[in-house]
């Protein structure tokens, strides 16, 4: 087909136009950039003391990570590999969720094991402090019951040393503690929808929150456990339901999807979470942990910013080997698999079209990666309101999005197994 002049003027025109836009686009993001709020420098919204600021229960931060990444996408593959490595026993697989989130990678590694164990009951336990996620999580809830209805589900608020074997440690909590116990009827999606919807007055008085003075941590005002079922499976699921008071743990698959801050200390990291996880695992169980990396455009962008910026201080050589020290004895009966690092790390990235990146970065799609950048680098309100009002940082994450044709991010998984009883 022959190319006139003709035919190519539309083509100026676009061009014509885009520049237009562009420069447009340019304009409005540097208007945005200028108004945007000042952070509050380190000030909990829940306590309103200085100090205390958690970058993780930034909620507008949260969702608008998930909903423009794939990272929980990615992580539920990633556990999917370790359902393979499992030798569950009767009366059920038992599966331990150390931080549900909104229950996305919980949800995705049901259908997965659904796949896998269509016939075998399940117990699965979620820990999440959050009564916003335990309500994203309920919501994707329903049809799991529906599929797989051989199941129990437990949603808890207790600590990692406390939520695997469903006990407080002190008299005070133990004696305080909310059970409640839910026997779905009905046999559809909708009837499950329906009462665990009703279930949110109870979430309300029970999912509170305060924080820990003196270390700014988020804990439960009460604990509080619930557990869901199916009741026309009661009679077959006897032997797995929970009972208040008798802590079991015996886990065949822990998930430990980014339990814990990235500039926590190693102590922390072994002793208060991983080592409580390890020690809940049945003969045969696996752990797997995944935190972030560094090393990609999202860790470029926090460098263009701050020159030294690097928040993954902790790989997973050294929080094994923590892991290790903090178990003593008991860690001999567990094997610390770091893997080479081609098999331990695994790619997550932002969503954006490739006309985005090969034109003209729209204002959204920048936000919405400098948001990525500072969620993943768990960047405090403090510091972001340096930087905010000069505009240097949208400067930055365009560069990067357009030298890398878009942005990702790297995780790191490593496992910690329990040897099999033979």
């Amino acid at each position: 087909m022959a190319v006139t002049k003709a035919s190519l003027n539309p083509g100026r025109e676009r061009v014509g136009a885009l520049k237009s836009i562009s420069a447009q686009d340019e304009k409005r993001t540097r208007a945005l950039a200028a108004e945007a709020p000042p952070g509050n420098p380190g000030v909990s919204a829940d306590t309103g003391s200085k100090g205390n600021f958690r970058f993780n229960d930034n909620r507008q931060k949260y969702l608008m990570f998930v909903n423009t990444c794939t990272e929980k996408w990615a992580v539920g593959e990633r556990v999917e590999q370790e359902l393979q490595n499992i030798h569950p026993k009767p009366p059920a697989i038992r599966v331990f969720d150390a931080g549900v989130g909104d229950g996305t990678v919980l949800t995705r590694v049901m259908r997965s094991m659904h796949l896998r164990f269509p016939t075998m009951p399940f117990y699965i336990v979620a820990k999440e402090i959050s009564l916003e996620d335990v309500r994203l999580t309920l919501e994707k809830t329903p049809d799991r019951f529906f599929e797989h209805p051989a199941m129990v589900l437990v949603i808890t608020n207790l600590y990692y040393k406390e939520a695997p074997w469903l006990n407080p440690q002190s008299i005070s909590s133990a004696s305080t503690l909310s059970w409640n116990e839910v026997a779905l009827s009905g046999t559809t999606s909708r009837e499950f929808e329906k009462q665990i919807t009703a279930l949110q007055p109870m979430l309300a008085e029970n999912w509170r929150t305060t924080v820990n003075k003196a270390t700014g941590n988020l804990g439960y005002e009460r604990p509080a456990v619930l557990v869901l079922y199916r009741e026309d499976h009661r009679f077959l699921l006897n032997s797995v339901i929970p009972r208040r008071g008798v802590g079991r743990a015996d886990y065949d698959l822990v998930i430990a999807s980014q339990p814990y801050r990235l500039r926590a200390s190693v102590e922390f990291k072994a002793s208060r979470v991983l080592a409580p996880l390890a020690k809940a695992l049945g003969p045969g169980g696996r752990l797997v942990a995944i935190q972030s990396h560094g090393g990609d455009p999202g860790h470029e962008i926090l460098k263009g910013v701050w020159k030294d910026e690097n928040p993954f201080i902790h790989d997973r050589h050294q929080i094994l080997k923590a892991v290790k020290e903090v178990l003593g004895p008991a860690a001999r009966s567990l094997k610390f698999n770091s893997t080479p690092e081609n098999r331990s790390l695994f790619r997550h990235e932002m969503h954006t079209m490739p006309e985005e990146i090969a034109g003209s970065i729209g204002t959204s799609t920048l936000f919405a990666a400098w948001n990525a950048a500072i969620y993943v680098g768990q960047i405090e309100d403090a510091r972001l309101e340096q930087v905010l009002h000069s505009g240097e940082y949208i400067d930055v994450t365009r560069e990067a999005l357009k030298k890398h044709g878009g942005l990702w991010f790297w995780d790191e998984a490593f496992c910690i197994s329990r040897r099999r009883d033979f």
